[in-house]
């Protein structure tokens, strides 16, 4: 039995936690000017621009609390730690983003019914001066650590609000030279359908997570087949690929080698297989030698595919089994 660890992501939780407060002190200042100057303009873009920055707020002071939570080391029953804080947050991101976003295309299909005035003039110059202030926090953003799905989460609300603010502008740049004023609801659903868009992304990728589903990148029925393939390997079963947190998958596998060879020469051949191709550092691996009289109760209850040397597969319980893959 063995455990292969290693975990490195490139950007420090102390950089991606400068990076993100920086993002964070721009976001609420201009939020509370652009809630004013919705107002006065009678502007829904304006209003729906100033929520989606105070979701940004929230998302990006749920990502410095992960951080901080993620980093603590592991403790009592949390033998993993924090980690999935991170998850819990991008979740929360996700779901916020959907419900705002319905609620805007409400909003914005009852000011195209019925339009109300809109100061063109205040709506543009305020969609001009937040498209520089969300690309100063995107490009603060996009330098912290996106492969967490925590900080990705908190850099999708921004990008989604910089496009707004591009919509928003436009928007506020119509109404002032032709005084169609069905335009301001128009950039509201164009955020909405980019709340939307992201939402569902974060939702379900964080879903994934909690579901223990594998990382997207691995297809667990070829990586049991390509384990198979390592010289020596017999059998592999209960094999389950997940991820602990986003960017730190792991893999545990029950591997049986043909008899007299060196089980442990051959675990650390898978290990550099699945650390080398895959990324897999964080294995644990119960490796035994297949013998003819091997007592039943090594896997009394095997889950998933069994995996051969024939590069077969048999689901576990309620199927035949395979001549070449004898029940356990």
């Amino acid at each position: 039995m063995s455990a292969g660890h290693g975990h490195g992501h490139g950007v420090s939780a102390a950089a991606d936690r400068k990076l993100l407060g920086g993002a964070l002190a721009l976001i609420v200042g201009f939020m509370i000017a652009e809630v004013i100057v919705g107002i006065a303009a009678g502007s829904l873009a304006l209003v729906t621009d100033a929520a989606h920055m105070l979701t940004d707020a929230i998302a990006i002071a749920l990502a410095l609390l992960a951080i901080r939570l993620a980093a603590k080391p592991p403790a009592g029953g949390f033998t993993y730690g924090f980690k999935r804080v991170e998850i819990l947050s991008a979740q929360a991101n996700g779901i916020t983003l959907l419900l705002l976003a319905v609620y805007f295309v409400y909003e914005a299909v009852n000011r195209m019914i019925d339009p109300p005035e809109v100061e063109g003039a205040l709506v543009l110059i305020t969609g001009v001066v937040g498209i520089f202030v969300n690309l100063f926090a995107t490009w603060l953003i996009s330098k912290a650590n996106r492969s967490s799905l925590n900080v990705e989460g908190a850099f999708q609300h921004i990008l989604n609000d910089l496009f707004a603010f591009i919509a928003t502008a436009v928007a506020g740049l119509v109404v002032l030279l032709t005084g169609f004023a069905r335009a301001d609801a128009i950039a509201a659903l164009v955020v909405a359908v980019l709340m939307l868009k992201a939402g569902v992304g974060l939702v379900r990728d964080s879903g994934r997570i909690f579901l223990e589903a594998a990382p997207t990148a691995i297809d667990p029925q070829a990586l049991g087949a390509e384990l198979c393939a390592v010289d020596g390997v017999v059998e592999v079963h209960d094999l389950h690929v997940w991820e602990i947190t986003s960017g730190e998958p792991a893999a545990s596998a029950h591997v049986l080698v043909a008899e007299g060879l060196d089980c442990h020469q051959i675990r650390v051949r898978i290990e550099e297989v699945l650390a080398e191709r895959h990324h897999l550092t964080h294995s644990t691996l119960q490796v035994d030698h297949a013998t003819a009289d091997r007592p039943t109760e090594h896997c009394s209850d095997s889950h998933g595919p069994v995996h051969t040397t024939a590069h077969r597969a048999v689901t576990g319980a309620g199927s035949a089994p395979d001549p070449a893959s004898p029940p356990h």
